[in-house]
């Protein structure tokens, strides 16, 4: 019986994804070439239908699981966060002549292939990480919660086919990994060709590619009562594929169709129904880069280019209550939240503040909200971004714990408001990272001030996992429209607090007090808390754990 399912399904899957293969089709024995059309129903699969052990599911990634009618925006998202500005352009002229090969020619396929050429031709296909660093956070968004619940309607997993006419690459990293398909489940797409190491742009045909996924999932399912039972699910676009798709005359097949009025009806996935919560992402773009939002932002590159000189100039040349006044005009504000801590009684010694950490320039409004400097230490800050900074040199720490706590300590002893970020690295959701304990145990007298911070971007992140970090505060300065907003909230008390190599008894540990300031600063923003850290997020997105290398004169310090 299983050789029945995989004919079934290899014959459905090009209907499905509308991508067939350059050569002529082989061909099909007489029960196939004889076998009726599919049975065609226009709404989405009830449960009574999937729940029998034997049956196949195969989703219409595209067509159904998406919401979108258009894979333009992620081939897009491709070429500007794998690629270049250029290679977008380049793509966005295209999109005319893609847009009538979909619409008046019916070349759904061709369409995709002239997209995949443009945004891949030429990257590395070692380094390529878009399709788990940056696409997932836009395909989840999305994603429809009633085609999700459908696919999960099926008992086992492992006889769902995800099947979709993007490249492996781009779709299956988000099946994966946010979606939980297991790996005993199948995913249909084609891959793209390589040479000497590099993309050519070309896809492969799909036939092949097909079979061999398909006998796969056979060959890790059971046979079992109802065995050859397959099922489609996609859109309405595709029932001229689907009812024109030849199939085995000895097995039941079915095609469930959703059309445009209920699909419109349908709703995106809730973030808290996320399978696998979204915490980190990569990328420059802030926004769905569909054609027009493209259109936008090409439009507005020279001005904010223009723009964040103009903004950097006026925070380096004024002072900060002319400043933020004449930076509000251009669209970069800032807001405060409560009010003004009361002064701590430290006997002459500095004030420690601790704030969550969202793009670099979170020690510059802390001290504009404080209306006097201080001091910002950071891990890992790029040189152009020391140079501009309006608060002065950063102190560089060396992830060296006896190093790092004796650096802060002289700054509070000499009266400095320091600014640290326990987290060690930006995280663009809402959640807090892990914050290490080492500022707990330096607070002293004074105690901690824990500081809420919340950043909103129009059209570009000013922070980057893979890209060039120096890049960062312009990308910042570009967008139309920033706003910070600042919270200080109730000082805690660390004047007990006791660290690794103390003897006395303390009331609290470092560790205690800093998860009690993460919580503190999470109810304020209404961020969930978790335990990951700077190395996790660099493993995920960027596949190394994150470390920086010291300066070269800042080793030799060391080494005498």
């Amino acid at each position: 019986m299983a050789w029945k399912m995989l004919a079934a399904a290899s014959e459905l899957f090009p209907a499905i994804v509308r991508a067939g293969t350059a050569t002529p089709p082989r061909p099909q024995p007489p029960a196939a070439r004889n076998s009726p059309s599919p049975t065609v129903h226009r709404h989405a699969p009830p449960a009574a239908r999937l729940g029998s052990a034997g049956t196949v599911l195969v989703v219409d990634v595209d067509g159904a699981l998406l919401l979108s009618r258009s894979l333009f925006p992620y081939f897009m998202l491709v070429a500007l966060e794998a690629g270049s500005f250029l290679r977008g352009l380049v793509l966005l002229l295209l999109y005319p002549a893609i847009r009538c090969c979909y619409c008046c020619l019916g070349g759904g396929d061709l369409a995709v292939r002239a997209m995949a050429a443009v945004a891949f031709c030429g990257l590395r296909a070692r380094t390529f990480r878009a399709g788990r660093a940056v696409l997932p956070r836009w395909l989840l968004e999305d994603v429809a919660a009633e085609a999700l619940e459908a696919a999960r309607r099926v008992g086992d997993p492992a006889r769902v086919v995800w099947a979709s006419a993007m490249p492996r690459v781009m779709v299956e990293p988000f099946l994966r990994e946010y979606l939980q398909v297991p790996a005993a489940a199948a995913v249909a797409a084609r891959e793209m060709k390589t040479a000497w190491g590099f993309y050519t742009g070309l896809m492969e045909g799909g036939g092949e590619d097909c079979e061999a996924t398909m006998a796969l999932m056979t060959k890790r399912t059971s046979a079992g009562e109802g065995a050859g039972d397959v099922v489609g699910f996609s859109a309405a676009r595709s029932v001229a594929f689907l009812s024109s798709s030849p199939l085995a005359s000895t097995c039941k097949v079915e095609v469930y169709v959703v059309c445009p009025e209920e699909k419109s009806k349908w709703r995106r996935l809730a973030r808290r129904d996320y399978p696998t919560p979204l915490v980190f992402h990569d990328g420059r773009l802030a926004f769905l880069p569909t054609p027009l939002n493209t259109v936008a932002m090409f439009t507005w590159l020279p001005l904010g280019a223009a723009l964040a000189i103009l903004r950097l100039a006026v925070a380096l040349a004024l002072p900060y209550k002319v400043a933020t006044a004449l930076l509000a005009a251009t669209g970069q504000s800032w807001r405060l939240r409560g009010s003004l801590p009361p002064p701590g009684n430290s006997g002459g010694s500095g004030q420690l503040y601790a704030c969550n950490h969202r793009t670099l320039i979170d020690p510059v409004y802390v001290s504009i909200a404080l209306d006097r400097p201080v001091r910002a230490v950071s891990y890992s800050l790029s040189r152009v971004s020391d140079l501009i900074s309006p608060i002065g040199a950063t102190v560089r720490l060396a992830r060296d714990r006896a190093r790092d706590g004796a650096a802060m300590a002289r700054l509070l002893a000499r009266g400095d408001s320091v600014v640290v970020c326990p987290e060690g690295t930006t995280c663009r959701e809402p959640y807090l990272l892990r914050f290490s304990p080492l500022f707990a145990e330096l607070g002293g007298a004074g105690g901690v001030v824990p500081v809420a911070l919340a950043a909103e971007a129009s059209m570009f992140y000013g922070t980057t996992a893979s890209g060039w970090k120096a890049a960062d505060p312009f990308y910042f300065l570009c967008n139309p429209r920033v706003c910070y907003t600042v919270q200080f909230l109730k000082r805690v008390d660390t004047a007990d607090v006791a660290g690794d190599g103390k003897k006395k008894k303390a009331a609290a540990s470092s560790v205690d007090v800093a998860n009690r300031v993460q919580r503190l600063i999470a109810d304020a923003l209404g961020y969930e808390c978790t335990m990951l850290t700077r190395k996790d997020k660099y493993l995920m997105l960027v596949g190394n754990d994150g470390a920086v290398a010291a300066p070269r004169c800042r080793q030799r310090q060391v080494t005498n």
